[in-house]
């Protein structure tokens, strides 16, 4: 059965790889593969005789186990996995509803006037350090969704856009690798107490600003950096509360970190919180009438407020895709495939390697489940280098595939970035990179 579920997601992945040659929307296979291989799992439960505790990550044996009390494992085992891909998803969609909230009063356009410069290599370099360390800030999920927002104001040529899309995807996951709170797996990693925010900080900056600025310096020289773009014209005047408006949208993201800290609660309930609050303010400022439809009968004409127009303009191809893509990990991971995997690695190679693949697999399949089998196979005590090595790895090495990582899945869907341009065109730069930063952080350790 693990070899089948092997190959549906090998022959999934492949679809979602070509999905412009073959002209599927990668969602279907996405979809099929989370639905098939959770269906195979739930039909051979008689044969299963090992499984991955969804609580703590340890792999738990069912010789002995019914199928009934396997049945009731398997429902346990999927709320969980559902519960954590909800959380994700809702995080996702209250900052794409801010975002696309402040969109509405135009407070781009306030970034744009402060960023903007006709030279492609001068943005190149502004985009990709804002993007670094905001995405420490704020995370690399949430930053990479206000960075492609601000390219699409500053940038109308879909092509050069894609350029910058590739290099965001690089900045917005080397900054989350340092920062406690800039991407799952470190803050995986900071709660369990394998690392300290201050020793996590001080190893990682160097090394993820280095995975950053190789790239970047590279790109430089690349004939899509070269010379100036031709800036969209202003055909209208500003909103009134334009500028207000972004600045209390970014503060409120910033502030889901804090209200994480201070409530224990998951980041997707800061951010409800976060898009409650700013709901209200836009529909204050925006002086509209709080019922929603006026009438009662077919010809209901519909206010549409910012709230509304965010809502409705929120990405849901993104989220069904995203959603696909982490139940189908969830199931390779329940059944112990995973953990076998980098069981076998870690027997077979010495630590550092080990650590080097962690980043290479973290581009294929997703890094938290990677993060969350190295947690269980180690005993390093608490701050050892090889957990700051495998928060590295795991955060920056999923540039290297447009799938191997959330701010590329979400850049993926916003920008409909096909897999083979991504892989083609900023793979080896992130390759490049990783490499760079890791040879330093093998050094400084």
């Amino acid at each position: 059965m693990e070899l089948m579920l092997i190959l549906i997601f090998i022959f999934g992945y492949g679809l979602i790889i070509f999905e412009h040659s073959i002209k599927l929307d990668k969602l279907i296979p996405a979809l099929l593969m989370m639905a098939i291989c959770w269906a195979l799992i739930s039909m051979n439960l008689n044969v299963i005789n090992s499984w991955i505790d969804a609580t703590s990550s340890q792999l738990i044996s069912l010789s002995n186990w019914g199928i009934e009390e396997k049945r009731v494992l398997l429902q346990d085992t999927m709320l969980h996995h559902f519960g954590k891909t909800a959380e994700i998803l809702f995080f996702l969609m209250g900052a794409m509803a801010i975002v696309e909230m402040i969109d509405y009063f135009e407070g781009f356009n306030t970034v744009k006037k402060i960023i903007a410069s006709k030279n492609k290599r001068s943005l190149l370099w502004t985009i990709g350090l804002l993007t670094f360390f905001l995405s420490a800030i704020i995370d690399n999920l949430t930053t990479t969704i206000v960075i492609i927002t601000v390219l699409r104001k500053l940038i109308p040529n879909k092509e050069d856009r894609l350029w910058y899309a590739g290099i965001t995807i690089i900045a917005a996951n080397a900054g989350g690798a340092w920062s406690p709170i800039g991407d799952v797996t470190t803050t995986m990693l900071w709660i369990s107490g394998k690392v300290s925010s201050f020793k996590l900080i001080k190893l990682l900056f160097l090394p993820s600003l280095l995975s950053l600025l190789v790239p970047i310096t590279i790109a430089s020289f690349l004939p899509a950096f070269k010379g100036n773009h031709i800036a969209e014209k202003e055909s209208k005047e500003p909103k009134k509360y334009g500028s207000f408006m972004l600045v209390m949208g970014l503060l409120l993201i910033v502030l889901v970190p804090l209200f994480k800290t201070i409530t224990h609660l998951s980041p997707y309930i800061g951010m409800m919180l976060s898009l409650a609050i700013y709901a209200l303010i836009a529909e204050i400022v925006s002086k509209r009438k709080f019922h929603i439809t006026f009438g009662g009968g077919t010809n209901d004409v519909v206010s549409q407020g910012p709230t509304l127009r965010a809502l409705q303009k929120i990405e849901l191809p993104s989220i069904l895709f995203f959603l696909g893509i982490l139940m189908t990990i969830a199931a390779l991971e329940s059944t112990g495939i995973i953990f076998n995997l980098g069981k076998f690695l870690n027997g077979k190679l010495p630590q550092e390697l080990y650590v080097l693949l962690i980043g290479g697999l973290s581009a294929i399949i997703d890094n938290v489940p990677l993060v969350s089998a190295s947690i269980g196979m180690f005993s390093a005590s608490p701050d050892d280098s090889l957990w700051h090595m495998i928060a590295y790895a795991a955060g920056t090495g999923g540039s290297m595939l447009i799938i191997g990582s959330a701010a590329g899945v979400v850049a993926m869907g916003m920008e409909n970035v096909s897999f083979t341009w991504y892989l083609k065109n900023i793979a080896w730069l992130a390759a490049i990179g990783y490499l760079a930063g890791l040879g330093v952080l093998l050094l400084i350790k």
